[in-house]
C-alpha cells in the first residue's frame, strides 16, 4: 500500500488527487503517526521528519506526479531504467516506462514532443529514448532536437497493434509502448530530405485544407515535412506573401 505522510499542504493534495485519478489504493497519515501494517511505499516532503523501514519517495507539490510514478513502480516491483518510446508522426505517441511498467503516456503535436520527452527524463538516471523509424522526416527532427540524450532508432515493423471497437486514437501510444520495449541502433543525428512524392502529398493536403484550394510551395512543404510548420501555419504564411 502507498502511504502519503506530509505536512506539505500542496504535496498532500496533489499526490492524493493523482492517486485517486489512477484508481490506486492508498491511505494518508500525519507525519509521526504509526504507519499501517501493509504500508510498502511512503510519499513525503523533503522537510517531513519520518522514520520508516520502507521505501520512501520524497517530493514537492510541483513533482507529485513523478512521485506517484516512482511509488507505483516500486509497489509493482518494476524498478529499472527509464525508457521513452516514441512512435513519430505529426502527432507522436509517447510512452514512458520505468523498467517494464508504463508510468505515463502522451499523444501530442510534433512541436511539443521534445519538451515532453525532456521533462519526463529530467531526473532519470541513464535514460534512453527509443524512436521508431517509420515516419522518417518527423523521426529525424526528434532525433536531431534531442541533443545530449541517448537515442536509439528502432525498427518499428509490427509495433502498431490491431485496434478493436472503442480503441480509436490509441494506436500511436500503444505502438510507442512496443517501441520502448525493443532495442535499437544508437544514433546521434539523422538527415532526411523529403522525396518529391512526400512534398507533393503535403501540397495536396494544403489544397484540401484551404477554402480557396491554395497549394503551398516546395519550400513551405519542406518546413511542414520537418515539423517546423503545421499545414495551417504554412497556408497562413503563403497567404501573407500574397502568392
Amino acid at each position: 500500500m502507498i502511504v502519503v505522510a506530509t505536512a506539505d499542504f500542496e504535496l498532500y493534495h496533489e499526490a492524493v488527487d493523482e492517486l485517486r485519478s489512477r484508481g490506486v489504493s492508498f491511505t494518508t497519515v500525519e507525519p509521526g503517526d504509526p504507519l499501517p501494517e501493509h504500508a510498502r511505499v511512503l510519499i513525503t516532503g523533503p522537510d517531513d521528519e519520518i522514520e520508516a523501514n520502507i521505501e520512501r519517495v520524497t517530493a514537492t507539490g510541483d513533482d507529485a506526479r513523478r512521485a506517484v510514478d516512482e511509488a507505483l513502480t516500486t509497489l509493482r516491483g518494476g524498478g529499472g531504467r527509464t525508457i521513452v518510446g516514441v512512435d513519430p508522426g505529426i502527432r507522436p505517441g509517447i510512452a514512458v516506462l520505468s523498467g517494464e511498467t508504463v508510468v505515463a503516456a502522451f499523444h501530442v503535436p510534433l512541436t511539443d514532443a521534445v519538451e515532453v520527452i525532456r521533462r519526463e527524463i529530467e531526473d532519470a538516471v541513464n535514460p534512453v529514448v527509443r524512436i521508431g523509424d517509420g515516419a522518417r522526416i518527423q523521426g529525424a527532427k526528434l532525433i536531431n532536437d534531442l541533443d545530449g540524450v541517448a537515442v536509439e532508432l528502432v525498427d518499428e515493423t509490427g509495433t502498431t497493434p490491431y485496434l478493436g471497437s472503442g480503441a480509436r486514437g490509441m494506436g500511436d501510444v500503444l505502438a510507442a509502448v512496443n517501441i520502448a520495449q525493443m532495442s535499437g541502433e544508437d544514433i546521434d543525428s539523422r538527415e532526411i530530405e523529403p522525396t518529391a512524392g512526400e512534398l507533393q502529398r503535403i501540397k495536396d493536403r494544403s489544397r484540401e485544407a484551404s477554402e480557396e484550394s491554395r497549394s503551398i510551395d516546395d519550400e513551405l512543404a519542406r518546413r511542414v515535412a520537418s515539423g517546423e510548420l503545421s499545414i495551417e501555419e504554412a497556408l497562413a504564411e503563403h497567404r501573407a506573401r500574397g502568392e
